[in-house]
């Protein structure tokens, strides 16, 4: 797909809207532009409107993040935040709730089994599978007994649980050490594990973050869609953009930049120097799209 370019702000100081590096991705700023009603703009949370963080339970989204998106979504047919945490969580950790011009806002947690919107104000949620609960008994001893507790630790996710590796003594080695046991221990429930950045997440399969956003695209009729995201489990999401490009819908793949995973912005129209990057990002589209 070509290397691709990190966006930067004019020689003013303002943000510029960015080429992508692709054709496919060239399509999508274009038809945005012109029929910005019927686009949607959807953006992972931890990596991309969030910094990395050692605990996640720590992890705000960037200060400019959701005025940026404020400002942005009113010219859109939508705006939505696709993730794997509980979609409650995301909203309190990102700020979403109660901000004007986030009226419509919708966020699609745990890969697509919750969501929340800014009209109810209140989740909606799949029934929870039972391997959870079996795992979630399981998991601190099987750590133990395989010798991997110290520097791991569990994040309590409800409808999944995760294993983060980031705080261990070598971080990537306890990664590689755990992830055959964890999936071995995962498919003994029924369950899969979804790696990603220094941690691997046990969760209920025939969900992911593509039929989630693909679901969410047919549902509000968007003729064209960027999403951006920086993780592994952003991958089925750019590969439902690009199925959808297929059918004629306008998409533009970006990644928010990270030395630790490169098969996204292997695939992307556009990387962007991480959350502060996407800032910039909404920002130059806030200023192409006319104002409603």
């Amino acid at each position: 797909m070509g290397d691709p370019t990190y966006a930067q702000p004019d020689r003013h100081g303002r943000p510029a809207l960015p080429e992508p590096v692709t054709a496919a991705g060239r399509v999508g700023p274009r038809r945005a532009a012109r029929a910005a009603r019927t686009g949607v703009v959807a953006l992972d949370f931890d990596g991309t409107l969030a910094p990395i963080v050692a605990d996640p339970e720590q992890a705000r989204a960037h200060p400019d993040a959701v005025p940026a998106l404020a400002a942005l979504a009113p010219r859109l047919r939508s705006a939505a935040v696709v993730t794997g945490r509980p979609a409650g969580v995301a909203v309190r950790y990102g700020g979403f709730a109660g901000v004007p011009g986030l009226d419509h806002l919708v966020v699609l947690g745990h890969y697509g089994a919750e969501r929340w919107d800014a009209v109810t104000g209140t989740v909606q949620a799949a029934e929870a599978h039972p391997g959870v609960a079996a795992v979630r008994a399981e998991l601190p001893g099987f750590l133990d007994t395989i010798g991997a507790w110290r520097g791991t630790w569990i994040e309590e996710k409800g409808r999944a649980l995760a294993v983060h590796t980031r705080r261990a003594q070598d971080p990537q080695a306890a990664y590689d050490t755990l992830r055959a046991p964890l999936t071995e221990l995962a498919h003994r429930h029924g369950l899969i594990v979804e790696p990603g950045r220094m941690v691997l997440e046990l969760r209920p399969p025939g969900m992911d973050k593509g039929v989630a956003l693909a679901a969410y695209l047919r549902e509000v009729g968007a003729e064209s869609v960027l999403y951006a995201g920086d993780d592994l489990g952003d991958l089925p999401a750019f590969a439902a953009v690009e199925k959808l490009r297929s059918d004629g819908v306008a998409g533009l793949l970006v990644c928010s930049g990270s030395a630790e995973v490169t098969e996204l912005s292997d695939r992307a129209d556009l990387v962007v120097d991480g959350p502060a990057g996407v800032v910039n990002l909404l920002a130059s589209l806030t200023a192409a799209l006319p104002a409603t």
